[in-house]
């Protein structure tokens, strides 16, 4: 869909406790945004709320053409494009996707900085990303770390392991005694 557009996902970094009203004015501005909202249930001493809060503080992701990056950094709240390589960092319309349907499917759901390592490849045989393949870093007792590598974050949420089955596990172990 990006490709036939030319237009591509970047994140935006914005200033502390503004993703939402960013997120806002660009709507205003009729550029397209994504501001991942984490609903989550927060406990005071009188009474429970859910709420919904930014998943990435600070982020905020907008679907321009290169022409459009002025516009994008005139907006109220918006300090800058995150950069790899000296260049706007794209992220994949997958990673976006990805995201929408984790979101879409779990809450409370926790973010965890992660180096993207070589692990086992993994494929998910039932659930919301039923048939979805990737890399795992870590398998606790009841959760797993799906990676976006270009984000260079790990979305974390209760997944059965019964859900998982390794597969490619000699393609790991060559990979492995390569780089030895």
């Amino acid at each position: 869909m990006s490709m036939s557009s030319g237009k591509n996902w970047y994140a935006v970094y914005t200033r502390p406790k503004w993703e939402k009203k960013v997120a806002e004015l660009l709507s205003r501005k009729r550029i397209e945004n994504y501001c991942p909202l984490n609903k989550s249930v927060k406990q005071w001493s009188d009474r429970k709320k859910t709420i919904l809060e930014p998943l990435f503080t600070s982020y905020v992701f907008v679907n321009v053409n290169d022409t459009d990056h002025l516009p994008v950094r005139q907006t109220d709240g918006i300090l800058n494009f995150v950069y790899w390589l000296g260049r706007p960092a794209i992220i994949k319309d997958e990673e976006i996707n990805v995201i929408r349907n984790f979101l879409s499917e779990n809450q409370n759901i926790r973010l965890e900085q992660i180096d993207v390592n070589l692990n086992d490849r993994v494929k998910i045989i039932s659930g919301p990303f039923q048939q979805w393949e990737g890399n795992i870093t870590e398998i606790r007792s009841k959760s797993v770390k799906v990676l976006l590598p270009s984000l260079g974050y790990a979305l974390v949420a209760e997944v059965p392991k019964s859900r998982i089955e390794v597969i490619n596990v000699n393609e790991r172990s060559y990979y492995m005694n390569k780089a030895i």
